[in-house]
């Protein structure tokens, strides 16, 4: 049915008579001027709206075009919007087409700002912010990506964190790189050089990096060996000497000594721990890195059979090209075992934690072998709850745990040990690829000779009376 306003056909509605619309007039079409009308809608809560619509002709049929809903949008907006399209037709254009190329335009203006707004977020993004990113996707090393994370967050964030990628320069590297150098920590700048390269060079293939770096990857200007001591060399070469074996046998023995003798422990200073000695020694005659013994569970120690398991989940290297390791025990080492067994069998690990459950951290040891050579660092500062002495000082040059590891290699070449073998007591990887898939002999023979040589070598030069320099054994 069609409804008229009250003042008959060919008049507006008045608000106060739209207003006075019923919901029993569902369905019904209301009737205002110039070829506008409504239609009664009602909801389940018996609201009342009029959806209006303009009704022409065009290309010989009837055509309609939207207006609005009352009471949502106001009827002289709605008018107005009949007057436009009425307007567009007289001129010969479809008023419905032209709504719909406006609203396209509406969403074009719409979408540039979107993606002005975008441009300028991703402008805006950080060293950190692609930090964040490449730690995440990035790189996966074998230690879960720590090392990198401290060094990161150490030495690179604080200072390159807030900079803008694409304002990022060499000579921010530069900068970072010399102020590491300065505090003495060459080989800490020359592996943040480049895991920063590593990096860059993977957000150069990435958006939205790459347009970020569209000037040149900064890391590619910078030539970390101009920048480094021209003394320095990656490659330690430190060995103890006969001489230094012997002190650091002696210090052992004196420092226990005199704290036992002490009158007051509470305020003597503490030697090393039994554990921590035990595990240099043992570094020492199986030639094993410190962090793979501190992760070593009784399990592996098999004292019948005098041999200790080190899994390849332990051990060294590349992921997928790690392998188990089997040490055959001399009578030097299984004796070190032995006594550190009596301090720890009680426990999952050879060497536990002191507070958590687990092992003790891969660290430990070398912190405190460091720390009591604290004359050959560059502290500026006393570190919190760290002994700082010289008391593990042995010669003219820091000694560290890995130190003992080449002194032990270098030991077994001059008991005429062959160099493959001495590198597979090591773990190292031998010959070729083609060898290592056909020549499956693992050795064992001549590993358990080898380290036999070595712990008798080692209990020689503990006990004898008169030493001779390492180069001369």
């Amino acid at each position: 049915m069609t409804r008229y306003p009250k003042s008959g056909k060919g008049n507006r509605w008045t608000i106060k008579e739209l207003a006075a619309t019923k919901p029993e007039w569902k369905g019904d079409t209301l009737s205002d001027t110039d070829g506008l009308s409504g239609d009664v809608r009602v909801t389940s809560n018996d609201n009342v709206s009029i959806a209006f619509r303009y009704g022409f002709k065009w290309q010989g049929k009837k055509a309609w075009h939207y207006c609005g809903t009352y009471p949502t949008r106001d009827m002289a907006a709605i008018r107005e919007e009949r007057d436009k399209a009425r307007d567009l037709v007289k001129a010969g254009i479809d008023p419905r087409a032209n709504k719909v190329a406006a609203r396209i335009e509406a969403q074009a203006g719409v979408d540039e700002i979107i993606r002005v707004n975008e441009q300028k977020r991703t402008e805006a993004f950080t060293f950190n912010d692609l930090y964040k990113v490449w730690i995440k996707d990035g790189v996966n090393r074998s230690d879960g990506n720590k090392f990198i994370s401290q060094s990161f967050g150490k030495h690179a964030i604080p200072v390159l964190g807030n900079i803008e990628v694409r304002h990022l320069s060499e000579n921010h590297l530069r900068d970072v790189y010399r102020s590491i150098i300065a505090a003495g920590k060459t080989a800490t700048a020359v592996e943040l050089s480049k895991d920063i390269g590593q990096m860059l060079r993977w957000a150069e293939k990435r958006k939205p990096w790459r347009s970020l770096l569209i000037d040149g990857n900064p890391a590619e200007l910078v030539v970390i060996k101009n920048l480094v001591p021209n003394d320095y060399t990656k490659e330690r070469t430190r060995l103890l000497s006969i001489e230094e074996i012997c002190k650091l046998r002696q210090i052992f023995d004196q420092s226990e000594a005199s704290y036992l003798e002490s009158a007051n422990r509470r305020s003597a200073e503490r030697p090393l721990k039994k554990e921590a000695q035990i595990a240099l020694w043992l570094c020492l005659g199986t030639l094993c890195r410190i962090g793979e013994l501190l992760m070593t569970e009784w399990k592996h120690v098999n004292f019948e059979r005098r041999t200790w398991f080190v899994p390849a989940a332990n051990t060294k290297g590349e992921r997928g090209k790690k392998s188990d390791q089997l040490v055959y025990l001399s009578d030097f080492t299984i004796a070190q075992f032995m006594q550190l067994h009596a301090l720890t069998g009680d426990s999952l690990w050879a060497f536990p934690a002191r507070i958590k459950e687990g092992h003790l951290c891969e660290k430990t040891v070398s912190k405190q072998v460091g720390d009591r050579q604290v004359k050959f660092k560059s502290r500026t500062r006393k570190l919190k709850n760290r002994v700082e002495n010289n008391n593990l000082v042995v010669g003219d040059e820091e000694w560290t745990p890995h130190d003992l590891r080449r002194t032990g290699a270098t030991l077994m070449q001059k008991l005429k040990v062959s160099r493959d073998v001495i590198n597979l007591c090591q773990n190292h990887v031998i010959g070729s690829k083609v060898d290592r898939v056909y020549l499956l002999d693992d050795y064992a023979d001549e590993k358990r000779e080898a380290w036999n040589k070595l712990g008798d070598r080692l209990e020689a030069i503990l006990s004898a009376s008169n030493v001779v320099s390492l180069k001369s054994a």
